[in-house]
């Protein structure tokens, strides 16, 4: 071990936080671009099914609450990928990465949104696991995305608590509006314990990223830690989550739950979810029909900055 490499260690054993200009290991640099780059494109893609029902949102407060969502989503993906861009990569690699298939986001946003309910689930389940990840992300040994991970979490924090209200609302409403939530949750609870990523023994990235406290929480503690927030919550709805093994350990303290399947999980890993191809399909299409503003917004830098250059 060189001594590059001893000082970067003794900086990662100290708690302080890793510069975009001090020297890394090239495989610590990789992994932040992987980990980064599809959180990004996670917000990004993020943004469809729940941009889809803003037209169809049942009241001008839940309409303009849900803009203000997807309009939060959009900037959290611009400030991942800034703090991505410090690694030396590319906004353009990335998105093309994303556009063509290559790079992988979240595999919950391959599932359609149905239901106005959906828009609930999707904030007190979906925003919910993705704070429980994001928390630990904010004490990350990256600098630059450590600070963007406390205006996220946040924003996010607001993310669930609206989407809990809405399924609240909906758990005091009509026996029809009571079943709508009901079966938000049974279709949403799944693929939320996903998102956690595989479990512990098959994730390839894990024990790596918590030995450079990249992460600070295996995937397999913080689904438990979602799962044991879930069950109280839940039951103030007076509704119930989709999985007849889940039961209270005395031993453990903590809920025991079902078997994942994660068949289904790889399947859409690879590509075959219900949406993915409508996914990426929605942004090529986004990126393509939004390339005259880029390029007008190009012309407008350099016009501008030739102006200034002969004003000097």
């Amino acid at each position: 071990m060189d001594l590059l490499e001893q000082y970067f260690n003794s900086k990662i054993a100290a708690e302080e936080k890793i510069e975009a200009k001090d020297w890394m290991p090239e495989e610590y640099r990789k992994n932040l671009i992987r980990q980064i780059s599809q959180h990004a494109h996670s917000e990004i893609v993020g943004m469809l099914p729940e941009g889809n029902w803003i037209t169809r949102a049942p009241s001008l407060k839940r309409k303009s609450i849900l803009l203000a969502k997807v309009q939060d989503e959009g900037g959290h993906g611009l400030y991942l990928y800034c703090a991505a861009e410090t690694l030396g990569v590319s906004r353009e690699q990335m998105i093309d990465d994303l556009l063509t298939g290559k790079a992988k986001y979240s595999s919950i946003f391959n599932y359609p949104a149905v239901t106005w309910a959906d828009m609930g689930a999707i904030g007190w389940l979906v925003d919910g696991a993705a704070i429980m990840n994001q928390v630990m992300l904010c004490r990350t040994s990256y600098g630059p995305y450590a600070r963007a991970m406390v205006r996220i979490c946040k924003e996010e924090s607001f993310h669930q608590r609206q989407g809990y209200d809405i399924l609240l609302t909906l758990s005091k409403g009509t026996e029809i509006q009571r079943k709508m939530a009901q079966d938000a949750i049974n279709r949403w609870w799944w693929p939320s314990l996903m998102m956690f990523g595989p479990s512990d023994a098959e994730s390839t990235h894990s024990n790596q990223s918590m030995a450079w406290k990249i992460k600070r929480a295996t995937n397999d503690e913080l689904r438990q830690r979602f799962v044991d927030m879930s069950v109280p919550q839940v039951e103030i709805l007076g509704l119930s989550l989709p999985d007849p093994k889940l039961k209270w350990n005395p031993e453990r303290k903590h809920y025991d739950y079902g078997e994942i399947n994660w068949d289904e999980f790889k399947n859409i890993i690879k590509g075959n979810g219900p949406c993915n191809k409508n996914r990426l399909a929605s942004r090529n299409k986004a990126h393509d029909d939004g390339a005259w503003v880029r390029e007008a917004a190009t012309a407008y830098a350099y016009k501008k900055s030739s102006t200034a250059k002969s004003v000097a």
